[in-house]
C-alpha cells in the first residue's frame, strides 16, 4: 500500500477508533456500578426467598470476583502490550 493511500486510510478510520475508544472507556467506568447493581439485585432476591442477609453477600461476592478478575485481565493486557 502507497504511503498516501496508507495516511487516507488512518484519517478515514480515526472517527470510528476514537468512538470505539470512548464506548470501551465509558463502558469500563461504568462496571463499577453496574456490578453493584446486579449485587444488591441479586442478594435481595435471596433474602427474598428465605436466605440470610450474610448467606446472601458471601453468595454475591462472586460478582466482585468477576470485576476483579476483569480488571487483572484489562491490566494485563496493557502492560505486556507496553513492554513488547
Amino acid at each position: 500500500m502507497s504511503t498516501p493511500g496508507l495516511v487516507k486510510t488512518v484519517i478515514r478510520s480515526t472517527p470510528y477508533l476514537a468512538m470505539m475508544g470512548t464506548t470501551l472507556i465509558w463502558t469500563y467506568l461504568t462496571l463499577g456500578q453496574k456490578v453493584r447493581k446486579a449485587r444488591k439485585a441479586f442478594e435481595r432476591q435471596l433474602v427474598s426467598q428465605g436466605m440470610s442477609k450474610k448467606d446472601a453477600r458471601r453468595l454475591s461476592e462472586c460478582y466482585n470476583e468477576l470485576k476483579r478478575n476483569i480488571d487483572r485481565m484489562l491490566f494485563s493486557g496493557l502492560t505486556i502490550g507496553s513492554h513488547q
